[in-house]
């Protein structure tokens, strides 16, 4: 576009601001693989990044890349408005953050927990002054950064919104879920669940395979096809659990049962299914209960503890 001058035609020049304003200064504590790799992601946006951790010499590549390495945790805290906290466990980063002074400060913990947890580290955080935000996040290190990588966050809607495009740097896929502190670590365990007997159940099958002297590998075509079929009957599962409806079932509970002793039958290839034992138990126990004629997803039911989620709950046509 152009704009008339008194002197003749002159091109008409946009700037963009935002790449031309300061960037928010950010503490990072803790540096382990996934705390130095957002202190990393960070330093690459041009953010001022000061870090700490109790063992300083990890912090050597990012003082080289432009960081600051506090002395204390109260300096690192001291350093900028937003501190990340990125440690194994909410104790630890209580023991961590112990002596820091925390009034006014925005504090993120994106560290592992229950529910629970989270709750106290959010009582905990406010009897300190602290603003408080508890996330987590949904990848492994070598994804933070990217446009894709999910995070999200429970707790002060004030903090999310006023540090929204700084926590991008983590992750274009950020998401404040709810002002309730203890959301992400709700979804995070919610979602979690699923990881360990996932992998489990294909270690297996690569037990099974190596058994016959075949490749682990020769499995990734076939195991990829059935993780992505899992995902296709997610959205029908997740509408008969909030409907309670779950007497159109795609797969029941009585062919699951059945199938339990062919799952137990891998044993005879030299391979350990003892793990898969409680899974069948409450299989099992769903066709006791009168549900083997119904979709696989009533297990819900049974999972669920109380008047809100008995097994009892599960409404018939």
């Amino acid at each position: 576009m152009y704009a008339t001058a008194q002197h003749g035609v002159i091109p008409k020049i946009s700037f963009d601001w935002s790449e031309k304003m300061p960037k928010t200064p950010v503490t990072v504590v803790g540096l382990g693989s996934m705390g130095s790799a957002l202190a990393g992601a960070f330093l690459a946006a041009g953010h001022p990044t000061t870090v700490w951790n109790r063992t300083a010499s990890k912090a050597d590549p990012l003082v080289a890349r432009g960081a600051i390495l506090a002395a204390t945790a109260d300096d690192a805290v001291r350093a900028s408005p937003l501190t990340i906290a990125c440690l194994t466990t909410y104790e630890d980063t209580r023991a961590a953050l112990e002596a820091a002074s925390l009034t006014g400060r925005a504090l993120v913990t994106l560290n592992s927990g229950s529910p629970a947890e989270a709750r106290r580290m959010a009582g905990w955080a406010k009897d300190r002054g602290a603003r408080y935000l508890d996330g987590a996040i949904k990848n492994v290190p070598s994804a933070v950064g990217a446009p894709d990588t999910l995070l999200y966050y429970g707790g002060d809607k004030a903090v999310f919104d006023e540090h929204r495009e700084t926590l991008r740097v983590l992750g274009g896929d950020t998401v404040h879920l709810g002002e309730d502190t203890d959301l992400a670590a709700l979804y995070e365990t919610a979602v979690g669940g699923t990881l360990l007997p996932a992998l489990v159940g294909f270690f297996q099958g690569a037990a099974a395979l190596r058994s016959r002297g075949l490749e682990a590998s020769t499995l990734l075509p076939y195991a990829t096809k059935w993780f992505e079929m899992i995902i296709s009957v997610l959205p029908t599962l997740t509408k008969e659990i909030d409907s309670g409806d779950y007497s159109d079932p795609a797969s029941s509970v009585d062919i699951f049962h059945a199938g339990a002793a062919a799952d137990l039958g891998l044993a005879e290839e030299g391979v350990d299914v003892a793990w898969q034992l409680p899974m069948h138990d409450l299989v099992r126990r769903a066709v006791e209960a009168g549900h083997g004629d119904r979709s696989i997803s009533v297990l819900t039911e049974l999972l669920s503890v109380g008047a809100a989620g008995s097994s009892t709950t599960a409404k018939r046509p």
